[in-house]
């Protein structure tokens, strides 16, 4: 009986493990979503994806291919303009880079001449103080070799005159970023047309005239007989058609009116009547100045190497005295003139006068045109005067008054029409 109720009880137990290794908790279930598979084809997606166009030739494709092409059409204008911008940017780097080899000429040939022409004079103050046999004549012959090359290259430093290259091409670079300019600014604001093609070429080609970049044959005279206004612009400038407009049911006259066009003529008076004329004035003197020094800077060498030439002693100290005396002189000379930059003063002159006479001729040729429907807008275009001579717009009207005043009255004015320069 014991042993019947000991294996039911192990039965039992036994039935009970197996039971609590069949009840297993329920694990949740998981759904996973399968992606569907797109609708349009495999082609179609590839002639569209990251912008590959006809990867695989299909009838729609093509007609898709064929309206990007004439939605991106580019006018001819456009093309010929961007390759003038292309010329013109090309030549701001060009001038830039000449203007800086220049300008380390005038630095090298001043330092260098001035070296030659005080070492010269030193070796013929030491002959001065007495010497004999061989020593004698060397210090002769090396003086009088220094003077005749300081000479020579006071000469050709004085015909190129370095200072007043390095100006050309500062005006140069200035005047070509100016264009540069024009031109994005005529890009971001509208399609360029035919004229204004034409317009930028001229002006590039003025430039290139006016600032010329070789040495031989095309550079620009250093000694004129008299100051000459630098003229970088065309001659006959393109203009610009402006339409009238419709206020209050009033014609306006594109902004012009009598009274704006009595003040530019005022304006111009000004400008003749004080400030071209005492620029040209200013560069008259410059010019002769420049003219004298480069004629005695080389004179001076000159004689110093003659006088270093009879150096002796049968001429006693006087022939060494005037080379030491007049090399002495001719530093001075190269210096004051190459140093001072008085080459780069008359072209600085120059440029300026060249500007008042740009913009006389601007408001004489817009005035010249009898229809006011083809000149600039009148209020545009004394915005422009303004600023170009450093003026508010009142401060130019103020001007153009006491300029007629003074002339009813027959008094000079006694005020510059540019508060620039």
């Amino acid at each position: 009986m014991a042993t019947l109720q000991a294996s039911n009880f192990l039965v039992s137990s036994s039935s009970k493990q197996i039971h609590a290794a069949i009840l297993v908790p329920k694990l949740p279930s998981i759904r996973f979503s399968v992606p569907k598979v797109p609708s349009k084809k495999l082609s179609e997606e590839l002639n569209t994806r990251d912008g590959f166009i006809n990867t695989i030739p299909v009838e729609k494709n093509a007609i898709r291919t064929t309206l990007l092409q004439e939605s991106s059409y580019v006018p001819n204008a456009t093309i010929q303009i961007h390759a003038i911008l292309e010329a013109v940017v090309d030549r701001v780097e060009m001038h830039s880079n000449i203007g800086e080899q220049r300008e380390n000429w005038n630095t090298l040939l001043l330092n260098s001449i001035n070296m030659i022409t005080l070492t010269a004079a030193t070796m013929a103050g030491v002959t001065a103080t007495g010497g004999a046999g061989v020593s004698l004549l060397a210090l002769r012959l090396g003086s009088t070799l220094l003077f005749s090359a300081a000479t020579g290259m006071s000469v050709l430093m004085n015909k190129i005159q370095p200072s007043q290259l390095v100006e050309e091409q500062r005006n140069a670079t200035r005047l070509f970023k100016q264009l540069q300019n024009q031109i994005q600014t005529l890009l971001a604001v509208g399609s360029p047309s035919k004229e204004d093609v034409k317009d930028a070429m001229e002006k590039v080609l003025a430039l290139d005239k006016a600032y010329p970049l070789p040495l031989l044959g095309e550079m620009l005279e250093k000694f004129p007989e008299r100051l000459e206004p630098a003229v970088w612009w065309p001659k006959n400038q393109s203009r610009k058609t402006h339409q009238e407009k419709h206020i209050n049911g009033k014609v306006e006259r594109n902004g012009w009116t009598e009274e704006l066009e009595m003040e530019m003529r005022e304006v111009v008076e000004v400008i003749k009547r004080k400030d071209s004329e005492d620029y040209e004035r200013l560069g008259n003197k410059a010019l002769k100045i420049n003219k004298f020094l480069a004629t005695s800077g080389p004179l001076l060498t000159g004689i110093a190497a003659l006088g270093s030439a009879f150096m002796g002693s049968s001429n006693g100290p006087w022939a060494a005295i005037v080379a030491a005396v007049a090399g002495a002189l001719a530093s001075a000379v190269n210096t004051f003139e190459h140093g001072g930059q008085v080459g780069m003063v008359f072209e600085m002159y120059r440029n300026n006068a060249g500007f008042f006479k740009l913009v006389q001729e601007s408001i004489e040729s817009t005035l010249d045109e009898s229809d006011v429907e083809k000149r600039e807008n009148g209020e545009l275009f004394e915005m422009k005067v303004a600023l170009q001579l450093g003026r508010s717009l009142s401060q130019l009207r103020d001007l153009a008054k006491k300029s007629t005043y003074s002339r009813i009255e027959g008094s000079p004015i006694d005020e510059f029409a540019s508060k620039l320069f």
